[in-house]
């Protein structure tokens, strides 16, 4: 029996004796006579048993505290569509060409052969003349050393010839390609004669652009050699040597400036052909457009330009010197004979035209992404796209109409 105060002595070890129940409240028994009436409990839980602890529903572990799984990015065409990373953008190029092999690399094969012609057939030339010389190196008289001078103007000569059509047949490719990528983007399609039709009109602005570009570079280049010729005649009358290291001296500074200065007008113009394609804007416009894009992410844009440059001119070089060794040989050592020389010419505009249409697509593809990567990440521009990418799946077929997206006023950060 117990007193009030603690568990009795008959308490089985494990038990606890029962407690009474505190002051003022209600006496309650667990046994309870049929028939009997029992005073009502209060409002609340009885002493019953009580339901479980209520648990929270059991959720799956998650890979780290607050983590989110996000879901991949929309990726209807060649890019994902969200900011680019440097992976993106070159695996982006390369689709580019695999997604529309006939209109890319067919008008980049037009444009390559258009420009390694006149070249090879300059360098013909310049076999022809030589393999005279070589051939009989002791009748060697003014008329051979006419021929060979000859030769050599017909190979500057060709050099010149190509640099101009270049301008006029890479700025129409630069137009043309630009029109596919942004059609591919959204995973569609265009042949060459559609994006022919869509670019024509652009054509006056991208000429403005790349002559623009063109004075540019090549006003402070003339000042330049202007400058060091000017140095040279009047150090040449003074034949000391202090003269002529102060000559190399400013040759090496000045160089070493025009190179950056040259670097810096590629790079803060390069988006200047895809804002006159896709935004259809003119010239001056176009150039201002570019430097306003580059700003705030010039040494990234700078630094995949120059790795573009370097991984293009080895893949171009890597096709091209075969060939150009093979029509060197042939054209050096063929005696002056028309077929050697015909072979060689061949074998040069080949290679010439491999490697160029290696590095128009790519040069224009990098670019081209590159814009477009700078408009998501400045003008949140990806979510302009990843609307009408869910627009156009919904339909399940993409129209002309993603040509307009890429005006600037559809951009979110306008």
């Amino acid at each position: 029996m117990s007193d009030g105060h603690g568990p009795s002595p008959e308490t089985p070890p494990g038990w606890a004796a029962e407690q009474p129940p505190p002051y003022g409240a209600p006496q309650t028994s667990p046994w309870t006579a049929p028939g009997s009436q029992q005073e009502e409990a209060p409002p609340g839980p009885g002493p019953g048993p009580q339901p479980a602890y209520q648990q929270a529903p059991y959720q799956q572990p998650q890979p780290g505290y607050g983590y989110m799984m996000q879901p991949p990015p929309l990726r209807p065409g060649i890019i994902p569509l969200r900011p680019l990373t440097l992976g993106d953008i070159l695996d982006g190029t390369i689709k580019l060409v695999r997604s529309n092999p006939k209109a890319v690399l067919g008008l980049s094969a037009i444009a390559a052969l258009l420009t390694a012609i006149p070249i090879a057939i300059g360098q013909a030339f310049v076999f022809d003349s030589m393999s005279a010389t070589l051939a009989n190196p002791a009748a060697a008289d003014e008329a051979d050393l006419s021929g060979m001078y000859g030769g050599v103007v017909a190979q500057y000569g060709g050099l010149i010839v190509s640099y101009v059509v270049s301008f006029v047949v890479v700025t129409l490719l630069t137009g043309l390609l630009t029109r596919i990528l942004g059609r591919a983007v959204f995973g569609g399609k265009i042949t060459a004669a559609e994006a022919w039709q869509l670019t024509k009109s652009r054509l006056p602005a991208l000429f403005g652009v790349v002559g623009l570009m063109a004075l540019m570079v090549v006003i402070p280049l003339a000042v330049f050699v202007l400058l060091i010729a000017a140095l040279i005649a009047a150090g040449v009358g003074d034949g000391s040597s202090g003269q002529v290291g102060v000559i190399i001296a400013v040759t090496l500074l000045l160089g070493v400036l025009y190179l950056a200065y040259a670097l810096v007008i590629q790079t803060r113009f390069a988006f200047a052909a895809p804002a006159v394609v896709l935004e259809g804007r003119g010239a001056i416009d176009a150039l201002k457009r570019s430097w306003n894009l580059v700003s705030g992410d010039f040494w990234r844009v700078l630094g995949i330009l120059i790795l573009t440059q370097l991984l293009v001119g080895f893949i171009a070089g890597f096709l091209e010197i075969p060939f150009s060794l093979a029509g060197t040989f042939l054209g050096i050592l063929g005696a002056g004979s028309v077929g050697s020389a015909v072979v060689a010419t061949v074998l040069i505009a080949i290679g010439g035209t491999l490697g160029a249409m290696i590095t128009y697509p790519f040069q224009a593809g990098v670019a081209g992404l590159l814009y477009a990567d700078r408009r998501m990440r400045s003008e949140a521009f990806d979510l302009v796209l990843q609307t009408a990418a869910i627009e156009q799946q919904r339909q399940g077929w993409v129209h002309s109409s993603a040509d307009d997206l890429w005006h600037p006023s559809n951009s979110a950060g306008q």
